[in-house]
């Protein structure tokens, strides 16, 4: 299982405050990875999350909530305010995003050595943190699998073909990524998501992941390409769905004995049924989360039920 792997997430933590037409501001806990490291917890691992916070509320509120969900909380010395984000959301419940964020992660020692590492989205694309994440990720790949997932904010992002560059090579260094159609066609305007993520695989990544939003999600692997529809549910919003998406991926590898070091030749040799597995689990973990408010993932019980009624 994931939990004696000791899995590691490097990446921003963010105060999600979100804006609804007509109605007051609401202040979630959010951070594309902060939220994967929530959502494997609330799915009974312990990961370890390595992020900055301030110490003002918001930070109090996102440190609280992770570690009231089981997630060990590491800091470096910065001393900056938190992060925040206004989400707005459309009569729909889809969000978009318009950032208050700096990222200057430095090195922080851990106690353990992690049997798998998950990162992504402005932690590995912002400098100057970004380079302390992609050094980390370098050191650690001999003893973990990895995870990744762009996550693309193109307001953050800088120019693209360096952006471009930066991803591609986080890709390469990875096991499993999970992107958005959306992340992909802001990436390579003009090309299909399925010839990027194939492209991708062929660079290193034993799965590629592609979620699509109402139309489900995609795998790629070195067997083929498996398809799954999302479940029809009533959105609240989407907040967290594609990190519900991730965490129920980790979750589902876990439980197929496919992550950590020892694991990564099967890994790249995983079957069709395992693939099919893990994204069934991933999608049902979605469709929990888009069907609340804010990025609230399932706990075991609600993603059996998920599973079972889809």
């Amino acid at each position: 299982m994931l939990d004696r792997l000791a899995p590691l997430v490097i990446g921003e933590c963010v105060a999600d405050i979100v804006r609804l037409p007509d109605h007051g501001d609401r202040v979630h806990p959010g951070g594309s990875p902060a939220n994967v490291a929530y959502g494997l917890a609330r799915l009974g691992h312990h990961p370890t999350l390595l992020t900055q916070l301030g110490a003002d509320s918001h930070g109090r509120l996102i440190r609280d909530r992770l570690t009231a969900a089981g997630v060990e909380v590491r800091t470096d010395d910065a001393t900056a305010p938190t992060p925040s984000a206004v989400v707005t959301l459309d009569g729909r419940g889809h969000a978009t995003y318009a950032f208050d964020i700096g990222w200057t992660l430095g090195p922080v020692p851990l106690d353990r050595v992690p049997g798998h590492v998950h990162t992504g989205s402005v932690a590995a694309v912002v400098d100057p943190g970004a380079a302390t994440v992609l050094a980390a990720v370098e050191s650690l790949r001999g003893a973990a699998t990895i995870s990744y997932d762009p996550n693309v904010r193109p307001q953050l992002m800088g120019e693209r073909s360096g952006a471009v560059a930066r991803v591609e090579r986080c890709v390469a260094l990875s096991d499993v990524v999970k992107a958005s159609d959306e992340d992909l066609r802001w990436l390579h305007p003009g090309e299909e998501p399925e010839q990027i993520a194939g492209r991708w695989l062929a660079a290193g990544p034993a799965l590629v992941l592609v979620t699509r939003g109402e139309a489900g999600a995609f795998a790629l692997f070195p067997g083929g390409r498996i398809t799954l529809r999302a479940p029809a549910v009533e959105v609240a919003d989407t907040v967290g769905a594609g990190d519900a998406f991730m965490s129920g991926t980790l979750h589902a590898l876990a439980v197929h004995g496919l992550l950590g070091p020892d694991a990564r030749d099967r890994l790249h040799a995983v079957d069709r049924d395992a693939v099919a597995d893990v994204l069934r689990h991933a999608v049902a973990s979605a469709a929990v989360t888009v069907a609340r408010a804010g990025a609230n993932p399932p706990a075991p019980n609600e993603l059996r039920t998920a599973l079972d009624v889809n």
